[in-house]
């Protein structure tokens, strides 16, 4: 568990990300590619019953030991909530209402937040863009870990314990890295969700509210759905930067493991990335792929080539001639 890993700094390229010379390949190739685009009307009502469901864990929480609270909140409201994370990220594509009704695709990421309990939805929009238009951009894209991440967590133990904490350095990364004014969204954002926080520990005590916090903060650590922040795009093999995973848990993802088509066609909602592979999948069979995230947080862990070091990043003028 001691052993250090080789790396002692990220991959540095200077050639553009992949994605937009394969997306203008493909759709001069498959044109009806294009139909696929545009807001995926099933989204909204799929996401309503999941804060359906979470408010009614809520109540159900209220009166049980302490013992099953923490059990139902790693094994159910963990994977609800993590979902649910991964919902607001199908609409900060504007996914849900279309490109034309931007505004109502952020009010309604703010009311998919609720059960998370961490004002997040506003923050994440603003930050997610980046990390499509600069893939890797040292200074802009914060998906990139810090240099101290990446010095410190060396040996598997600390590997470990970084996957643990994985929530907390996504929250302080952008402060470090690309730091933003607050934004009104934001300040909305933050307003709604302590507001809907002490309105649920009044109405049914704090059983509800450990559920709802611990349950965010559980399923965005040793988790694993939460494979896939490291499946996506730390580079298990050199030269490749995105990876995709085709395996069960992408029902309970929106598809975010086919990352290599989303990071091709960002604006074509989870639902229709199967399709994306089908059509094109002379483009995709063959790149590197995962059929477990488990075995993701195993690997990376387990072998000391790898590290928080292990991803690709580009200087900033290199990410910005990509777009």
């Amino acid at each position: 568990m001691g052993n250090r890993v080789a790396r002692e700094d990220f991959e540095w390229v200077y050639t553009d990300q992949p994605h937009a010379d394969r997306r203008k390949e493909i759709l001069a190739k498959y044109p009806e590619i294009k139909s696929l685009m545009g807001p995926d009307h099933r989204l909204k009502w799929i996401v309503c019953m999941m804060v359906a469901i979470q408010f009614l864990a809520f109540y159900l929480v209220k009166d049980l030991d302490w013992k099953w609270v923490l059990f139902w909140t790693y094994a159910f409201g963990s994977c609800i909530n993590h979902s649910m994370t991964l919902a607001i990220h199908e609409v900060s594509h504007n996914t849900a209402f279309g490109n034309n009704k931007a505004m109502w695709n952020r009010y309604f990421a703010m009311f998919a937040n609720l059960p998370i309990g961490l004002p997040y939805s506003a923050s994440f929009k603003r930050y997610h863009l980046d990390h499509h238009r600069y893939l890797g951009g040292d200074g802009v894209d914060v998906d990139i870990p810090t240099a101290f991440e990446g010095w410190f967590f060396c040996t598997r133990f600390r590997k470990f314990i970084w996957i643990i904490l994985q929530p907390l350095f996504y929250a302080i990364r952008p402060l470090c890295i690309n730091p933003k004014p607050i934004s009104q969204l934001e300040v909305i954002n933050l307003t709604v969700q302590l507001t809907f926080n002490v309105l649920l520990y009044w109405l049914w005590g704090a059983k509800p509210v450990v559920y709802m916090l611990a349950g965010s903060m559980l399923g965005m650590g040793l988790h694993p759905i939460s494979g896939h922040f490291i499946a996506e795009h730390y580079m298990f093999l050199k030269g490749h930067e995105t990876y995709s995973y085709y395996g069960s848990l992408n029902l309970l993802t929106f598809n975010v493991g086919y990352h290599n088509e989303h990071h091709d066609f960002p604006s074509i909602p989870g639902r229709r990335l199967p399709l994306v592979k089908k059509i094109a999948a002379e483009y995709y069979n063959d790149l590197p792929q995962y059929t477990s995230w488990v075995k993701v947080l195993y690997d990376f862990i387990m072998d000391d080539a790898l590290s928080p070091y292990s991803r690709v990043k580009r200087n900033k003028c290199v990410s910005t001639l990509s777009n």
